[in-house]
Order: C-alpha cells, then structure tokens, then sequence
C-alpha cells in the first residue's frame, strides 16, 4: 500500500515520511514537520519536495550542516532562525512571508524541531499579514503545529490566555 502524499506516492515497505516527527500537511504545497536529519532527505525529494524552510537555530544542529544537505539533495534551501518564543517577531514573521511566496507552487517543507514554532510563526502570519481573525488564525497555528508556544501567540492575537488544560484526576 503507498502512503500518498500531495506531491508523489512512497511504497510502505520503505523507509517513509511518516518516520519524519510531527509531518503534516497543512496546506496546499506546503508541509511541516519537526526536525529532519540527512537520512530524511532522500525521503523529501522522493515525495516532491522542491524547497526546505529551516526555523532552527544553528546551536540546535551543531553537527549538521543541513543547507549543504538539502542542497546536495537537489533542493533548495532557506533559513530562518527562530530562537523560541522571543524570535516571534513581526520582522521575522514578514520574513517567512516572503519566503512562501516566493516559493509559489513549489512543494516546500517548514520545519523546526518539533513544529511548534513554524505554527506559531504561521499563526502569527495569518493574523497580522493575512488580517484574518484572532480564533482563525490560532486554528490556522494548530493545523501547522502549534502547541507549547500558544500561550504566547495567544498574546499576540489578543486572546486570554488560557491556562494548560488538565484531565481530572
């Protein structure tokens, strides 16, 4: 059985994108994940990826030097480093904007090490440059990733804060 992806098919018997941490498909032409590593690559060129979006911070891959990886993979590559909650910036928010369009159709990968991050920057994007609503844009954050980040997103979308939810014990 092939697992379908929106740019190609990947036989289950091989190594497959659903290995790769937090893989969604959240939009047309466009996919997040976690973090990738070499081994990844292949698997992201084989599925049609074109371009990669990193949000990590060089100091999280010290030994991984992923914009020559992605490029000896054949794609291209961008960088944009988001350090946490303190990189959620209108400037870098903007820069990820341009970064988007610019890849048009090209089947693009933005990715963090978790995902958090690109669903708070995504979040963020479809608030403040895409003028859509507070809950929409938070519902938007959530289909990329957003998790541990929400509270601070929440904030800039003018939403209260809503503590943790937690089961009964």
């Amino acid at each position: 059985m092939a697992v379908l992806w929106p740019f190609g098919a990947m036989s289950a018997s091989s190594p497959s994108l659903e290995d790769i941490a937090h893989l969604s498909q959240p939009a047309p032409h466009r996919m997040a994940s976690g973090a990738i590593d070499a081994k990844d690559l292949s698997l992201l060129k084989q599925a049609g990826i074109g371009m990669v979006i990193n949000l990590r911070t060089d100091r999280e891959t010290p030994d991984f030097d992923e914009a020559a990886a992605v490029r000896d993979a054949g794609m291209a590559y961008r960088h944009l480093p988001i350090d946490g909650a303190s990189g959620l910036t209108r400037a870098h928010v903007e820069r990820l904007d341009v970064l988007l369009r610019q890849a048009g159709d090209t089947p693009t990968l933005v990715h963090c090490a978790s995902s958090n991050r690109v669903g708070a920057m995504i979040a963020l994007r479809a608030f403040w440059l895409q003028h859509r609503s507070a809950a929409d844009a938070l519902a938007e954050g959530r289909r990329w990733g957003l998790r541990s980040l929400e509270p601070i997103v929440r904030e800039h979308l003018g939403l209260p804060v809503e503590a943790p939810h937690r089961d009964a014990p």
